[in-house]
């Protein structure tokens, strides 16, 4: 069964990454920013990607006309979450709220066969305006759509189904009421794959200290340069973050799973002034070998926010005969990956910053959950 896809809000095709192996065309993709359009065009060459504001009127009427000349059965929709996501402002005016409706918009004139709608859980509970009155985004997407498309509704952690990740994320799948059988979520699985499973076989890898001079960074790590040369050697992508040394100071002694607000006040976060840092304790926090990763976010790059910190190994004590840790750094982009569920093959262009990287995977949806999402359509379709 061969399924023609449009992605909105594509960011750069993290969802899409295994569909083509699989007999799905992402004929037809959207994105509003230029800079995320060139990255799509290179890992997906053969996909149309039309680069706008969804909320203009040309850009809708190119897609719906493009998505009918293709024959679109599947539209994917992943808007943007920082108005509604528990890491963001949550401001309800936010107009990326309502980005939802020009997707409606398009499923309404294209009428595909199926729809998959992603985002944060509290999507759910976030409102919007519609026929002058404040309504859930739920209870809108019944209005606009329920006499046409059987719906379901869940919220899906990625945890479930093979991803070492905690993610949880609302989603709808909507099947057109003359499609049989109707679209389901898989059956959850019963292996929960840890950090330790997913990147416990990879050697341990120090951080750059970028304030200090160099060679009192080899001071502190001698065996930097080789391990960075191994690194390198296992994929290009994994490399060593750079990071200050009151943080990196800090972070060896802070030991798996633990935040470093509860280090001794000398190894306790602190700011440029030797002051104490305030803050939540899921910050300056190195993550557990034991579970999967927490949340990626776009904001993967720094200690100094949420669960970000690689887990560690005690490697020994100090001089003063305090316990040190290895890996006082955030995850490298390659283990990103890997948490992400992204092949180890994908086709990233050369050239991109780190942090553009970064905040681009912190974005996406798992593209092996997508896999098998997609998988219930094409088994069940044949």
């Amino acid at each position: 069964m061969k399924i023609k896809a449009l992605s909105l809000f594509a960011n750069i095709g993290v969802a899409e990454a295994y569909l083509e192996n699989m007999g799905v065309d992402v004929v037809l993709a959207n994105e509003i920013d230029a800079k995320r359009v060139k990255v799509y065009k290179h890992i997906y060459p053969k996909t149309e990607i039309i680069c706008g504001d969804i909320r203009k009127r040309n850009i809708v009427k190119t897609l719906c006309q493009k998505s009918k000349k293709f024959g679109i059965d599947l539209i994917m929709v992943a808007p943007p979450c920082q108005g509604m996501s528990t890491a963001g402002k949550q401001d309800k005016n936010d107009y990326r709220n309502n980005l939802i409706k020009y997707a409606v918009e398009i499923i309404k004139e294209v009428k595909p066969k199926y729809i998959f709608i992603e985002n944060v859980p509290m999507l759910l509970l976030t409102k919007i305006k519609y026929k002058n009155k404040n309504i859930l985004v739920p209870k809108y997407l019944e209005a606009e759509l329920f006499d046409k498309y059987h719906f379901e509704r869940s919220i899906i952690n990625m945890a479930d189904y093979g991803i070492p990740q905690t993610r949880e994320r609302a989603m709808f799948l909507l099947t057109r009421k003359d499609i049989h059988p109707i679209w389901v979520f898989p059956p959850k699985e019963e292996t929960t794959l840890t950090l330790l499973d997913a990147i416990g076989h990879l050697p341990t890898l120090d951080p750059l200290i970028y304030d200090i001079d160099y060679a009192e960074h080899l001071k502190i790590f001698p065996e930097y340069e080789q391990k960075q040369a191994i690194a390198k050697s296992i994929s290009r992508f994994h490399t060593a973050p750079k990071h200050i040394y009151r943080q990196v100071i800090s972070m060896m002694h802070t030991p798996t799973g633990q935040t470093a607000f509860n280090n001794k006040d000398e190894y306790k976060p602190r700011k440029n002034d030797n002051s104490l840092v305030r803050g939540f304790k899921n910050t300056y926090k190195r993550q557990s070998w034991d579970m999967p990763a927490y949340t990626i976010t776009m904001y993967n790059r720094t200690i100094g926010s949420q669960n970000n910190v690689h887990p560690g190994r005690y490697i020994g004590n100090d001089k003063n005969g305090d316990p040190l840790y290895s890996d006082p750094r955030v995850l490298t982009i390659y283990e990103l990956m890997i948490a992400m569920s992204l092949p180890n093959n994908w086709n990233l262009p050369n050239g991109l910053s780190e942090s553009f990287t970064r905040s681009l995977i912190g974005e996406g949806i798992p593209p092996l959950f997508v896999k098998k999402l997609v998988k219930q359509i094409i088994t069940k379709g044949k």
